[in-house]
């Protein structure tokens, strides 16, 4: 089981991102964090990285919801979703998968919490 799905496709690369915001906001999701990979390189090592964002979505009442089932599962939070650069003009969109990552806690509490934050992330890459 692949542990993120994926989309590529063509476009500005702050236009991909802003979409990508817009898109996990109309599935609920809040952008806790954004993390400019590119530029926290090249500021702290002094290193030239293609454009990589990194968006930490969150929906508050699934992670409630997950954080009452199991207290610790906020050492995966929130959803990671990242836009990269893979060509002149084409950037990849990827999200991490919640049902392969909750597969190593043993509580059947998140795989419910799991597949729907999963359709969720899904609807939000296929929409792009």
């Amino acid at each position: 089981m692949n542990y993120y799905f994926n989309k590529t496709i063509t476009g500005s690369f702050e236009d991909i991102v802003q979409k990508t915001s817009e898109a996990l906001k109309e599935e609920g999701f809040g952008i806790l964090t954004d993390i400019d990979v590119q530029a926290t390189l090249k500021k702290k090592l002094d290193i030239d990285f293609r454009k990589y964002r990194i968006l930490g979505a969150c929906n508050p009442p699934y992670a409630h919801r997950a954080l009452e089932a199991e207290d610790k599962i906020g050492v995966m939070l929130p959803c990671n979703v990242i836009i990269q650069e893979v060509a002149d003009g084409r950037f990849e969109v990827a999200a991490v998968d919640p049902v392969a990552s909750m597969q190593a806690i043993k509580n059947p509490d998140l795989g419910d919490i799991a597949t729907q934050i999963q359709k969720k992330l899904k609807k939000v890459i296929e929409r792009l």
